[in-house]
């Protein structure tokens, strides 16, 4: 793979951008003051992030892909959180919209990451 830490993946350096994206917007206004959903999204984020680096340091190849495996559907629950906040409007469609753009952008690096990790077999 080439990378010796966790934070030179570039799935992991968009997913951390998610992530503070995903607090930013999570702070504003109603959305502030919803904290279920609120804190499950601001989760799923986290996860994101969370579960790269913790698979990459895990050391083999079938347990790396496993994690990426969970950081996708992170990334999953996630959009389908957004449509949430659109649909009781916490966001406007443009925040929408950028926020699953990236969104979308990470779980496309996130598959591709593991896609490799899968081709290498396990270490």
């Amino acid at each position: 793979m080439g990378v010796s830490r966790f934070e030179g993946l570039i799935a992991w350096q968009k997913a951390r951008g998610l992530a503070a994206a995903i607090y930013r917007l999570t702070s504003q206004d109603a959305f502030s003051r919803d904290f279920g959903l609120k804190d499950q999204i601001q989760r799923a984020a986290v996860s994101v992030m969370s579960n790269i680096a913790e698979g990459f340091e895990r050391g083999g190849s079938a347990e790396f892909h496993q994690f990426l495996v969970i950081a996708k559907a992170s990334c999953a629950e996630l959009r389908a959180q957004l449509y949430v906040a659109l649909d009781v409007g916490y966001i406007d469609q443009r925040q929408f919209d950028e926020s699953m753009q990236q969104a979308e952008e990470v779980a496309r690096l996130v598959g591709g990451l593991r896609a490799s990790v899968k081709r290498q077999g396990t270490a």
